[in-house]
């Protein structure tokens, strides 16, 4: 499985570059606090997964990473993904890192 640090995150939406980020938590989790990703829980990943490019680089991620990657794993196993990547330590590191912009 690919994996992106999130100083590679932040480089990415840094340099305006074209991917898709997708958020796997939990709504309440969401409303907490977020990347600005597309919300997409994992328990409805593979239902939605017509809203997830096959066509660019897409990040994907959670609280910590668990979720994130079986949520890959699903989407590469049953869905032919090949163009996904864990965001490594999900959003507490990335808030450990950078905190998060009001």
């Amino acid at each position: 499985m690919k994996s992106i640090t999130v100083e590679e995150l932040r480089e990415l939406q840094e340099s305006g570059a074209d991917f898709q980020l997708i958020d796997v938590r939990e709504d309440y989790e969401y409303d907490e606090a977020n990347l600005g990703g597309l919300l997409i829980p994992l328990a409805t990943v593979i239902d939605e997964a017509d809203q997830i490019s096959k066509d660019k680089r897409v990040i994907i991620h959670c609280r910590s990473g668990k979720r994130s990657a079986n949520a890959i794993a699903a989407l590469e196993g049953m869905k032919g993904y090949t163009n996904l990547e864990n965001l490594e330590g999900g959003i507490l590191a990335y808030i450990d890192a950078f905190g998060l912009d009001d």
